[in-house]
């Protein structure tokens, strides 16, 4: 079983009622819902509200793959919380941030840049598959149009991928590597850009089919207690 935890701010959802009609439970709920229908994962939620963020030692080591979504509050995540993650995905764990968590502080932590970018809302987005034979692209058709969305534009601050799975492309003329992934240490990083609160990004069918099979992608095959710098004996013995 892929133990999932997806994490949301699950502040807009409550303060913003357009957003609560089309998120009444949360971000996190849909994403939890829709994952939750795979016999092969056991989902858990945690917002920032819950103490240490309901990401403590306990659910951070039984935790396969963490989603990430966050937006307005990055900076009330605590910087411990944030190095804790950012730890647990050095030792193997997977991490999926979302939209606008290329500014959350675990992903800054592990590119080591801005992750600034262009962005407006209220446009109409076509995502291509530019690599169909990547595993989390399985299941995707070539191209699929999400409307209305919020426009994200290079230049996006990242250091350069280890694979661009899905290029934007919007009306507005902008494109934007939208699907990317990344290795640190023994972790798999998956940025995933659509879904702005107040867009029913996470109710489409594409959207969940690739979160799915990000989240199968990014799961950890080894997972260290810790990291660690040994003084070894030497393996040859002349």
């Amino acid at each position: 079983m892929i133990k999932v935890t997806v994490w949301n701010e699950f502040v807009h959802e409550k303060t913003d009622d357009n957003i609560k009609k089309i998120y009444p439970d949360g971000i996190h709920k849909v994403i939890a819902d829709f994952l939750g229908k795979n016999d092969d994962m056991v989902i858990r939620t945690a917002v920032l509200g819950d103490p240490e963020h309901g990401l403590t030692d306990e659910v951070l080591n039984n935790t396969d793959v963490l989603i990430w979504w966050g937006h307005m509050c990055h900076h009330e995540v605590s910087d411990e919380v944030a190095t804790k993650v950012k730890d647990h995905v050095l030792r193997g764990m997977g991490f999926i941030p979302l939209h606008s968590a290329h500014m959350c502080k675990p992903f800054m932590g592990l590119m080591g840049t801005s992750c600034t970018l262009k962005w407006r809302d209220g446009d109409r987005e076509r995502m291509w598959c530019v690599d169909p034979g990547h595993p989390i692209a399985q299941g995707i058709p070539e191209t699929f149009v999400l409307e209305p969305e919020e426009m994200y534009g290079e230049f996006f601050d990242i250091p350069k991928p280890d694979s661009i799975v899905f290029l934007s492309w919007f009306r507005g003329g902008e494109v934007f590597r939208s699907g990317c992934t990344f290795t640190r240490g023994y972790g798999r990083i998956f940025y995933f850009r659509p879904g702005h609160e107040a867009n029913p990004s996470y109710y489409n069918e594409y959207v969940q089919k690739i979160i799915t099979n990000a989240v199968r992608w990014a799961c950890p095959t080894k997972k260290l207690a810790a990291i660690t710098c040994p003084d070894v004996p030497p393996v040859e013995c002349s």
